[in-house]
């Protein structure tokens, strides 16, 4: 059932995206909120595929932050890179520099106002990420960063990127941690059905010592760690 699952999941999903990801391209000399709504429109269908095709149920723990905060989520698969528009209000992720160049999704990235990343630029990369940042929070919007830098397979813990912190300390504002499990069904050539869930965690306030802020956000995001 999984095979015949994905197998029907790759073509209407990616066919889909396709039809979606050109459709951001014209709706991005439009504004920003056509663009917005082709966004939603495309994260919409991949939740849709992904309940109705591949037979996965989406759990909510925890109240769903909205509004000028940072939200910190565990990253096991592109599942919850995806379907970040459908479960948060507007939210701008933090994305590799590299990916806002790439034709038509790197201009659509761009007016969308996804925050560009750089690790190796220096201090100038460093200004212009922050005061893209300050920007949308200014906007009211919520950030979400994976503080891990890149996919984690499930159950196998792993350091926080050393700029996770400095983003903490010079934006100043709180951090909600959220775990998600998406690993186990959705990080593999033949998806599988079954529960994901994404798990909030308490706020953690601005101003506390690098150490603490890490401490707590990694336990926070590897709460639904158990398992495999």
């Amino acid at each position: 059932m999984s095979v015949l699952r994905s197998l029907l999941y790759y073509p209407l999903f990616y066919g889909g995206s396709a039809v979606l990801v050109f459709a951001a391209g014209l709706a991005s000399y439009l504004g920003s909120e056509t663009l917005r709504a082709v966004v939603r429109w495309w994260t919409n269908w991949h939740r849709w595929c992904v309940t109705y095709i591949l037979g996965i149920e989406i759990r909510v723990e925890g109240k769903i932050p909205a509004g000028p905060v940072l939200i910190a989520m565990k990253h096991e698969s592109f599942f919850e890179a995806i379907d970040a528009p459908t479960l948060l209000p507007y939210p701008s992720v933090f994305a590799k520099r590299e990916l806002f160049k790439i034709p038509v999704w790197g201009r659509s990235a761009r007016v969308y106002g996804l925050t560009p990343v750089s690790r190796d630029e220096g201090a100038r990369a460093l200004r212009q990420m922050l005061s893209a940042a300050k920007q949308r929070l200014a906007e009211g919007r919520p950030l979400l960063i994976f503080p891990e830098g890149t996919r984690v397979p499930h159950g196998k813990p792993a350091s926080l990127q050393a700029g996770f912190a400095g983003i903490y300390k010079l934006l100043g504002v709180p951090v909600i941690p959220c775990a998600v499990n998406s690993g186990p069904l959705y990080h593999r050539l033949w998806k599988r059905g079954g529960v994901i869930t994404y798990k909030f965690g308490d706020l953690i306030p601005a101003g506390l010592s690098r150490a603490e802020a890490e401490a707590r956000v990694q336990a926070a995001i590897n709460a639904l760690n158990e398992g495999g």
